[in-house]
């Protein structure tokens, strides 16, 4: 559903995407991974419409996303974005209930079916019970949750998270998770930037590695999670193991380096 072609982008004489081409599926859990300054966010807003790439050609289920009607846009492609800036005293419902203005008309106001999807889309993320309490009172993961419900409430096609699961302990880090790819398990298209490698191999099916605003390696946990690769794109030893119960990799940081000489691509 969504598509990269020879993608380039620079802020100023500052490059941070060279010749990015890339293939998002729905029906699967995509996450692109990174060093810190690599390109994730500026190519997650490439997809949201909120860039303009310097050179090639991104398509969002066969639209560009800058060209079009941004409400139609919205009904299909929500989002998660890292930074979530709030100027106005909303309630954590009124947060989410948000979600549903793209199919609400401009004079309308919400029906009881948005308010429904609205609190489904809180318990789904844990915090119905916080729907009254503004979002000034409420913690920085706890707030970080009520945006992924503004998004789920928004019923898009594609779903594309810029580090939902910062600010989170591991218990909601893995809810979200579980979550993120029950949705891409419906049929949408779930794209997430994360840091934590291992949560990436646990829950992804696809995935995307960037360094420097390159493609390092793009497919399969089995395929992009292997120890050159992933010193290639974050210059660190990383020991790759396979789980024995879930058969999912994971990835330990190495104190002592090896010899990198006789090392295999696994």
């Amino acid at each position: 559903m969504i598509e990269g072609h020879h993608l380039n982008f620079a802020y100023g004489a500052q490059h941070v995407l060279r010749d990015v081409s890339f293939r998002v599926a729905a029906g699967q859990l995509t996450g692109i991974l990174g060093a810190n300054g690599s390109g994730k966010t500026t190519l997650l807003r490439l997809a949201m419409g909120l860039l303009r790439p310097s050179s090639g050609v991104i398509r969002v289920a066969g639209q560009t996303p800058t060209d079009g009607d941004r409400r139609a846009f919205a009904r299909l492609v929500a989002a998660v974005p890292q930074e979530t800036p709030l100027e106005f005293p909303f309630t954590v419902g009124e947060l989410v209930l948000l979600g549903r203005t793209p199919h609400i008309g401009a004079l309308g106001f919400e029906s009881e079916e948005d308010v429904t999807i609205a609190n489904q889309a809180m318990r789904a993320c844990g915090i119905r019970e916080l729907a009254g309490r503004p979002i000034t009172a409420v913690s920085g993961g706890e707030l970080r949750r009520a945006f992924v419900a503004r998004a789920l409430a928004q019923q898009a096609k594609i779903l594309l998270c810029d580090e939902p699961t910062a600010g989170l302990d591991i218990h909601h880090q893995v809810a979200l998770f579980e979550l993120l790819r029950a949705e891409a398990r419906t049929g949408r298209c779930v794209v997430v930037v994360v840091h934590d490698l291992n949560l990436a191999a646990a829950y992804c099916d696809h995935l995307l590695l960037l360094k420097q605003g390159e493609v390092v390696a793009e497919g399969a946990v089995a395929e992009v999670l292997t120890y050159r690769k992933v010193r290639a794109a974050f210059d660190v030893d990383v020991y790759v193991g396979v789980n024995d119960l879930t058969g999912s990799r994971f990835l330990i940081p190495m104190a002592d380096k090896p010899d990198k000489t006789d090392k295999k691509d696994t």
